[in-house]
């Protein structure tokens, strides 16, 4: 990581966690700036990734977890048919509303998280092969989960950047205004 996380309050477990989660959208939000749309589509290594399609996934991914653990519907379900557009922007999607979009996701996350009477709540895991049958996880699960699903994707946008422009974390980190620190 290439940003320092503050240390939360005394006992503030909750801010703790929060504060990692948004280290870690911070890195994707940065591997598009200073981008256009169509450098940010682009797939410049063996992947098939691009930096807008990753931000999109995380973004919606983040969505589907807060949905799960809120036990509601998710308005953006993707299917077998539609899962692949999950990684690319569609019908005149753009950075700018995907980061919109994010933004009032990590809100509604916070106010979630903050409103929850216990970390230590559950709630079901969906039925997938890679998940125990019938499994619940905490609130607390949910944050550490947040944070390693969006800092593997983070990995990846790095070197999508870096193969874009050449451009590192650290650079982009100066190039928004924060000190490069470890």
């Amino acid at each position: 990581m290439v940003t320092h996380v503050p240390a939360e309050a005394p006992g503030d477990e909750r801010g703790a966690l929060l504060s990692f989660v948004e280290a870690q959208r911070g890195a994707i939000r940065r591997s598009v700036l200073g981008l256009t749309e169509e450098q940010a589509a682009s797939r410049p290594s063996a992947s098939e990734l691009s930096l807008s399609g990753l931000l999109k996934h995380v973004a919606e991914t983040e969505l589907g977890w807060l949905r799960l653990a809120q036990q509601r519907p998710n308005e953006k379900e993707r299917s077998e048919e539609t899962w692949a557009y999950s990684f690319r922007l569609v019908d005149g999607e753009s950075i700018p509303m995907m980061l919109a979009f994010w933004d009032d996701v990590a809100k509604e996350t916070e106010e979630f998280i903050r409103s929850v009477p216990s970390l230590n709540d559950t709630f079901p895991l969906p039925e997938a092969p890679w998940y125990p049958k019938d499994a619940s996880v905490s609130m607390r699960w949910l944050m550490l989960h947040l944070v390693e699903e969006i800092g593997r994707h983070a990995g990846h946008a790095d070197i999508i950047r870096e193969s874009l422009d050449g451009k590192g974390a650290f650079d982009l980190v100066e190039e928004q205004g924060y000190p490069s620190q470890s």
